[in-house]
């Protein structure tokens, strides 16, 4: 199957290499108007992949006005048109699904195993807004005695999008879709980290149907080509998926033009097993939820808080387990852990083994690079144990293959080492005692919290987090909270009273 994936790379990747990733602006491919380029590699081995266009303000203009001259037409199109053409695009992913994810392995590390669902799941996220985009202007009926009142919900018009470097394909499209369906027009920005994928989803839409001007991608850096979107005034909202910092950045940058943004941010999730837990789930849920994805995933579950009855058989299985994992080149469908993203993320996770060897936790499997894999950026699985809450390493987010175990003895004392972060994005409860679960589903800080269950996304339910793991909710309804404004309209019924100014007495 490597063999298999290495041929589909072979079909793409001279092309790519030869015609580099511009632009995709109005409809039409366009270098940088400076005619910048950046280099961009694979963590696989640090070989070239293509030269990316390195966009600035001017780019960013000239897709801000060609999302705002769409705007009109688009909103206005019938809805079924709309839930059509999105219907046709995720048709298109399918159609190119394997395509998709060789590229997207070879460009991230993300392993192939993974890469193949996460194209399929982006097709479901268009499928799944398609059909909402029928009732996308439903509001409310809040009658008066003397008015009928009724809310309807309107695209707040051109948005800007900013993703990330982990699963950007699919991430993209958890954004887009529900932007289109809800009729914005939209501006791009991929992580310069990640830029293959993007061209090609915007291109597959194109041909799936998409007027042109309704879906724009610019290339290039945060500093630049990012901050110059989230001031951007045509721009009237920003999604964005990523770190905590760039986030209160984003924030600073959109308050002039009062700009709504969404934010989801980085985390450091607790998984809290109870001594009557079912053990053998709890560890394949533990293991799967902070070990796939290169563990690059924000709702990874990076501390495992483990009771003590239960912890010394629960860490000596734990610790069989990850020294298994295999480590590999991203593309072999046996590989379970591929490469970081880049090797200055790839130094980060190396360097939090010796912080937490130096804060005293005990490193019970990896911490280093493993042999034979020199070239590229990989990691060792990695796990310490006998951590205590105020470490560096259950403190701050690795984003990386690397599990923290904490004990604990008592409930309350498991929701203060799960609430001892300033991140708050997911939490996981392992245990049959039904009320327990719910008490702490409840206490437990945390957007999202799953109890005897790892991450199953269920795309009517709002996703996102609290304190600084982010602002707003993904997901159904929610995701036509932040791309619509709510307008409410009143009709009198009668001759309700009205008052009387400047009148003769």
């Amino acid at each position: 199957m490597l063999d298999k994936n290495l041929e589909v790379l072979q079909q793409f990747l001279p092309q790519l290499k030869e015609r580099g990733i511009k632009n995709l602006i109005n409809g039409k491919t366009v270098e940088a108007i400076s005619g910048k380029t950046f280099e961009n590699t694979t963590p696989i081995d640090g070989n070239f992949i293509t030269r990316v266009a390195e966009s600035d303000k001017e780019d960013i203009d000239t897709a801000a006005q060609a999302a705002m001259d769409a705007f009109t037409e688009w909103k206005a199109m019938p809805h079924k048109n709309r839930r059509d053409i999105l219907y046709a695009i995720a048709e298109k992913i399918e159609e190119h699904a394997d395509e998709i994810a060789v590229l997207e392995s070879y460009d991230t590390g993300q392993p192939i195993r993974f890469m193949k669902k996460a194209a399929i799941r982006g097709a479901a996220n268009f499928k799944y807004f398609a059909d909402k985009a029928i009732d996308a202007q439903n509001g409310l009926s809040t009658p008066d005695t003397h008015h009928a009142n009724y809310t309807i919900r309107q695209p707040i018009g051109p948005v800007g999008i900013i993703t990330p470097w982990n699963t950007p394909f699919m991430l993209s499209t958890w954004k887009i879709a529900p932007a289109l369906a809800a009729g914005c027009t939209v501006v791009h920005k991929p992580a310069e980290f990640s830029p293959v994928t993007a061209n090609r989803l915007a291109e597959l839409a194109h041909e799936a149907g998409l007027p042109k001007g309704v879906w724009n991608v610019v290339h290039g850096f945060g500093e630049t080509a990012g901050k110059s979107l989230t001031e951007h005034e045509y721009i009237k909202a920003v999604a964005f998926i990523g770190e905590t910092t760039t986030g209160s950045h984003i924030i600073k940058q959109g308050a002039p033009t009062l700009k709504r943004v969404h934010l989801e941010l980085g985390g450091q999730n607790p998984i809290i097993v109870f001594n009557d837990a079912d053990v053998d789930r709890a560890l394949d849920a533990a293991i799967f939820m902070k070990y796939s994805l290169n563990g690059e995933r924000c709702t990874s579950s990076s501390r495992l808080l483990l009771q003590k009855d239960i912890y010394p058989d629960f860490v000596e299985k734990l610790k069989k387990r990850v020294a298994r994992i295999k480590v590999g080149h991203p593309l072999d469908p046996e590989t379970e852990i591929g490469p970081m993203i880049h090797p200055t993320h790839q130094e980060k996770v190396l360097s939090y083994g010796k912080i937490g060897k130096n804060e005293g936790a005990t490193l019970a499997v990896g911490g280093g690079k493993p042999d034979g894999l020199e070239k590229g950026c990989y990691v060792n699985p990695t796990l310490f144990i006998d951590a205590s809450k105020d470490m560096r390493i259950a403190q701050e987010e690795v984003f990386g293959p690397f599990l923290t175990v904490i004990p604990f003895e008592t409930e309350d004392e498991a929701i203060k080492i799960a609430n001892a972060v300033k991140y708050g994005l997911t939490a996981y409860i392992w245990t049959k005692d039904v009320g327990r679960a719910h008490r702490i589903a409840h206490l437990v800080e945390a957007g999202m919290v799953w109890i005897n269950s790892q991450n199953v996304r269920h795309l009517p339910t709002p996703f996102g987090g609290v304190k600084y793991s982010g602002i707003g909710r993904d997901g159904g309804e929610y995701s036509f909270d932040f791309y619509m404004e709510t307008k409410n309209i009143s009709i009198a019924l009668g001759d309700h009273d009205i008052p009387k100014l400047g009148i003769e007495y």
